[in-house]
């Protein structure tokens, strides 16, 4: 598995994992449009195949903002998430941000399982947070520099 930075022409397949993801998925453009004005979005590939992507961040000039993270369904449990997650980590650590923040629906057990496995804790409960309604927890990392080196 190699994790590398986006690029257009991975848009459809990254856009097909988004509409399998979430129950509220971006459009397209917005993807497009997001990469464009310099958002950090790297993909995993598999034999050349992108099976999960990672769009992340600045929330303020010294913490991080995972926006979105998702891996095709016929590849979960293969740890592309960690990978992804864990790249998005030494990013950050490069530029000095040490805090990360992100936001999950309350109802989406197994991300918030895979949060707290990768260090998130959870910093607030917010009703009706996504536009469908559905409560979000708001999550956070302080990056430990040392644990991200060891997971490499």
């Amino acid at each position: 598995m190699k994790i590398r930075g986006f690029r257009l022409d991975d848009l459809d397949r990254v856009y097909e994992i988004e509409l399998n993801s979430f129950s509220n998925p971006y459009d397209k453009l917005i993807l497009k449009d997001l990469f464009n004005i310099g958002m950090c979005f790297l993909v995993a590939t598999i034999d050349d195949f992108v099976v999960g992507y990672i769009l992340f961040g600045l929330k303020t000039i010294d913490t991080g903002h995972i926006m979105s993270i998702a891996v095709d369904k016929d590849y979960m449990n293969m740890g592309v998430g960690t990978k992804l997650l864990i790249k998005s980590l030494e990013y950050y650590v490069i530029f000095n941000v040490f805090k990360v923040k992100l936001e999950v629906r309350s109802t989406n057990y197994k991300a918030i399982n895979f949060y707290k496995k990768m260090g998130f804790i959870e910093t607030n409960f917010v009703h009706s947070f996504y536009e469908d309604g559905c409560d979000g927890i708001k999550m956070s990392l302080d990056i430990d520099v040392e644990k991200v080196k060891g997971k490499e």
